[in-house]
Parts: C-alpha cells; structure tokens; sequence
C-alpha cells in the first residue's frame, strides 16, 4: 500500500510554512520547524557553517551512495539600516525585488527578542502629489510601525540590524489555488518533510539527505557549503520559480496548474540530457503531470551541480505567479505533481542509474 499525506496535513505545514519569517541569513524559525517536523523519519543531523542543515535517512549498508534533496529556507526581505528621528524605519533588501510594489502594503518587523511588530509603508497620497513622482528606491522607503521617535521604537526592541518580511497570511483563493507570501521557497521546505514522511516504511539502498540551505535568495551562498558537507552522487533542488501566464501561455515560462516545472535551462545550470530523460520516462510512467521550463535566474542547482568533481543535479520545481513580492498565487495540484515526481524519483534511483547519471 502507498503511503499518502491527508491534504488537511499539507495544508496546515503550508500555512505555517509560508507565514514563518526567514529572510537571508535570519533562517532560525523555519529551520527550528523543519528539525521539528523531520526529526521522525531521519536517523540524524547534519549541519555545515553557514547554517545549512539536512536529515539523513541512512541505508543498512555502510559506504552506500548518496542522494540530496535541497530547498532553502530563506525568502526575499529588508534589513533595517536607519531610524527616523520620527520613528519610521528605512531598510536595503536581502535578496532581488521589484521596487514598485511594496508602497502601502503591510510587512513585519521581527525584534532580537523573536516578537514581531508590524507596519505599513509610506506613501504619498494622490493629494499630495505633484505628478513627477518617479518609482522609489528601496533606499527611500519607510516603514511606518506607529512610533513617533527614535526612542519610541527602540523601547519596542527594534534596532538597527533587524529584519523585515511581509506581513501575509495565507489564504484560500479557490479550490485549487492558494496566496501567500514565501512559497519561493517553502515550497520546498514542506516537499522535504513530505518526502521523508511518504519514505518512512520504505528501504532505500543509499543514504538520503533531505534539508535546506540558508541565503539563496541573496546569490546561491548557501548551497556550496551543503554540497561539500554531503558530497552527494546525485543531487535533486526543489524550488519555486515565476509563472507567467497572466495573459495567457507563454513560451516554457511557467502556467499554474499546468504542473511540475523540467526545468531544462536557467542562468546558472543546463539539465543533462540523461537526467532529464530520467525525469521524463518516471512522469510518463506515473503519469504526473509536467511542463518545460526556461529562467533567466538560478538556483542553489547553479553552485551544487559544479561542487567537488561535479554533482548531477535536477531541479524538481513548481511555478507561482507574483514571487518575491507580498503575495504570490499557486497552485495545490503543481505541488502535488512535484511531490509524486521527487518520490518516484527517489524510489526508482539504483546504483546502475546513478552511475548512468554521473558518467554518460
């Protein structure tokens, strides 16, 4: 009998998922969640320095090979870097946003002390504009948090230094689709408790690594120290890229429930023709649904598939409209297509296969 995860599950680790605040370099929330939530069905931990972590469910063999499935937990956000004498708050942005979108909306301070404090940011009303208003800089943005001095706000433990995500919780659109902020990439993050979770009563003749790097989102630092750590012989990223379909289908760029993304090219890695054909007769064979995918960006794929000798890498991922903003769209069916895929992948992996996707 195949194990299977009751939606209701999935859903609830989706909401706490995407509403935990993690901007780079500031992972602990989600990754003290993961341990949580993995901590059954792995054999141990490990960690690298940079704080990186992944579960490790082991083989009955010694010297088995070994499989990584990567996610990070880090999504886009802002430190704060100035106080107002009035009480507002300027930030920089830890990882790559569109700097348009963020007047008005809600976002969330989180203080030394873990509380959260929350605000709005500034803008100018219609009445007060002279009509040569150009798009902001990050840098000109302020926070509003309702302080009305300097004092004011570091009585409330927010200091210079801070982090700031949006304030979004998540929310049922339809039957099928879903809003919320951080799904770049706790989309991944809930795949590797799943994973594991659907393994839990199967043997594996290798050892899996399941986990996540930390600062993806500020250049791919993260992942190298994760692949040196593992050393793994065949490495599989899991992470949400942009769709594009909002006036319609456009060419491998990503259309929500259309399911999971092949990723065949990006702006860090090319997919190797033999690992794609591995994904592709698995889908074929399972029938999951999927799409050809093409970005501009990168993944942590990008700095693992050159680590050491060389690692194989495939990148396992779905598609969401909006990302790195306040509120991206997906789709449950994308994500359901993912998690088959990345199981069977994992199920159907043996020495002959591994050696196939290192070497031809």
């Amino acid at each position: 009998m195949t194990l299977s995860i009751d939606k209701s599950k999935t859903l609830s680790r989706m909401k706490i998922l995407t509403e935990l605040h993690g901007a780079p370099g500031f992972e602990d929330d989600v990754k003290s969640y993961l341990k949580s939530e993995m901590s059954p069905y792995v054999d141990d931990f490990v960690y690298n320095r940079m704080g990186g972590f992944y579960g490790v469910k082991r083989a009955k063999s010694k010297n088995s090979k070994k499989i990584m499935v990567a996610a990070h937990m880090d999504e886009v956000g802002f430190l704060i870097t100035h106080i107002t004498d009035n009480g507002l708050l300027q930030f920089t942005n830890l990882g790559g946003v569109a700097t348009d979108i963020w007047q008005g909306q809600r976002l969330k301070v989180k203080t030394r002390n873990n509380e959260e404090v929350i605000g709005v940011v500034a803008n100018i009303p219609k009445h007060f504009r002279t009509g040569n208003e150009g798009a902001p800089k990050i840098e000109d943005l302020l926070l509003d948090i309702g302080c009305e001095s300097e004092q004011d706000v570091i009585n409330r433990g927010i200091q210079i230094g801070d982090t700031i995500v949006p304030d979004t919780p998540f929310t049922q659109l339809s039957e099928h689709r879903f809003a919320s902020k951080a799904w770049d990439n706790r989309y991944g993050c809930l795949l590797g408790i799943e994973l594991l979770e659907l393994l839990k009563d199967v043997e594996l003749d290798f050892d899996l690594y399941v986990g996540a790097n930390v600062q993806e989102e500020v250049g791919l630092r993260g992942a190298k120290a994760s692949a040196e750590l593992i050393d793994p012989d065949v490495a599989f990223v899991v992470d949400c890229s942009p769709a594009n379909d909002m006036k319609g289908k456009q060419n491998l760029s990503g259309e929500l429930g259309q399911g999971t993304l092949i990723r065949i090219k990006d702006g860090t890695m090319i997919l190797k023709p033999t690992f794609r054909d591995f994904l592709l007769d698995l889908a074929n064979k399972f029938q999951i649904p999927y799409q050809y995918y093409m970005s501009p960006g990168g993944t942590d794929g990008g700095e693992i598939h050159k680590a050491n000798i060389g690692i194989p890498t495939a990148v396992i991922g779905v598609c969401a409209r909006y990302i790195h903003s306040t509120n991206a769209v997906f789709d449950f069916r994308d994500y359901d297509a993912a998690r088959n895929l990345i199981l069977q992948s994992v199920k159907n992996l043996d020495d002959e296969i591994i050696n196939t996707l290192q070497y031809k």
